[in-house]
């Protein structure tokens, strides 16, 4: 077959503009790019302290000394003491040293007794697939807490399923997928009443555990102000590197190893620190902290602009609470399409956002948020037609990105 050179131009054209048109990522909740302040200080560490920081030599002390630096500067930044810092790679890990850790440590301490653990339905993988592992195995027994309507997790279903054997309550600060912000300092006051007035011994528990991930950027991070005895973060959701993290642990005698090797942070997390990755954390949590109060306000007015205006199709709803929300997460479910649907099409006009968390999306599963949201509402289960489209909003996103989004996605639902 021929093919003629006015076909052949105008392919080249299409093919062009594909690829030089401009890419607006939305998707600020399953990753953040870089910080270039963040990068500039970890490649100085690249070229300059490569030692081993467990070394004797100059150079192993020097990187010993910015690991404890950053360490200093983390644990000032969310009030807590040096000491109470674990660096580790990433969130996941934090959520599993967390949970893991503290349920080793008890079975340790109390091998003949069955460990409970009260958690939400709409947690993270990195929690929830902990929690099934720790119940497969026999080794704890969970209750998973259903959400309401707005996405928002009941005080008095904590209570009621307090029990003697509780040991841990792990309720995520603001959900990953549709931007609900859990009431943690409300949980926290529950849990040392409840440990004040029911428990005889071992006083210790239940502790509290929050996965913070997605709320750093946005909320009061301050772990006294909270009252959490653990407290998760990732470097990946601030601007910072990927695969680095950071677990508070408030006392660590409640916590276990779960990887062995060396003696590095202190005794609970084995294996050669990776100090540029650290530095890269501390500055990207510092920079956090140094334009939160400016972020918070500019995107939640870009998000209450860009919520109005997709309300005005009666085939969209909102997922989750409009008030008690993150002020860059908007999600929602549009009538007759499928979330992947919309997101392959928004990405081939050039938009970067997400059906629902990117730990899950190869999996041909519905979202267990939007599910649990299902429920707590009543509506039907289980229609593909009826999936969720989640757009995150960042430092770099403008409100000509949004309007340029809204032309594409009216073309595309309409």
């Amino acid at each position: 077959m021929v093919i003629s050179r006015y076909s052949m131009f105008f392919y080249f054209k299409k093919l062009l503009q594909h690829y030089f048109q401009k890419k607006v990522y939305l998707d600020y909740a399953s990753t953040t790019p870089i910080d270039n302040r963040v990068l500039s200080v970890m490649n100085t560490v690249y070229r300059t302290s490569y030692g081993n920081a467990s070394s004797l030599y100059t150079l192993g002390t020097t990187t010993e000394q910015f690991i404890y630096d950053a360490r200093k500067k983390i644990a000032k930044i969310i009030g807590a003491q040096s000491s109470q810092i674990i660096f580790t790679r990433g969130g996941t890990e934090s959520d599993n040293l967390a949970i893991l850790g503290v349920v080793n440590k008890f079975k340790q301490n109390f091998p003949d007794r069955i460990p409970h653990i009260i958690t939400s339905t709409i947690e993270h993988d990195a929690v929830l697939e902990t929690c099934r592992y720790l119940e497969k195995n026999q080794q704890a027994t969970v209750t998973y807490i259903g959400c309401d309507s707005n996405g928002i997790i009941s005080l008095d279903e904590i209570k009621k399923s307090l029990t003697q054997d509780t040991i841990l309550v792990t309720i995520m600060y603001a959900n990953n997928e549709i931007g609900t912000i859990q009431p943690i300092r409300e949980i926290t006051k529950l849990i040392r009443w409840y440990k004040k007035h029911h428990k005889e011994e071992n006083v210790l528990y239940p502790l509290v555990h929050t996965d913070a991930i997605q709320s750093v950027n946005y909320l009061d991070s301050n772990v006294q102000r909270l009252g959490v005895d653990l407290m998760s973060f990732s470097g990946s959701k601030i601007y910072g590197p990927k695969s680095s993290g950071v677990l508070f642990v408030k006392n660590r005698e409640v916590i276990a190893p779960i990887m062995f090797g060396g003696k590095q942070e202190f005794a609970l997390r084995a294996g050669t620190e990776d100090v540029a990755s650290i530095i890269g954390f501390a500055k990207a949590l510092e920079i956090s902290l140094q334009e939160q109060e400016g972020e918070f306000a500019r995107l939640s007015t870009l998000q209450n602009w860009f919520i109005k205006e997709l309300q005005k199709d009666t085939r969209i709803v909102v997922n989750g609470s409009i008030e008690n929300r993150l002020p860059n997460n908007i999600n929602i479910t549009v009538a007759g399409f499928s979330g992947e649907q919309l997101v392959i099409q928004l990405d081939a006009k050039g938009f970067a956002v997400s059906a629902k968390s990117a730990c899950q999306s190869k999996s041909d599963e519905e979202s267990h948020v939007i599910r649990a949201l299902r429920i707590a509402q009543g509506r039907q289960l289980g229609n593909t037609e009826e999936g969720s489209l989640r757009m995150s909003l960042g430092r770099k996103t403008t409100k000509k990105d949004l309007q340029n989004f809204l032309k594409v996605f009216w073309q595309i639902v309409q």
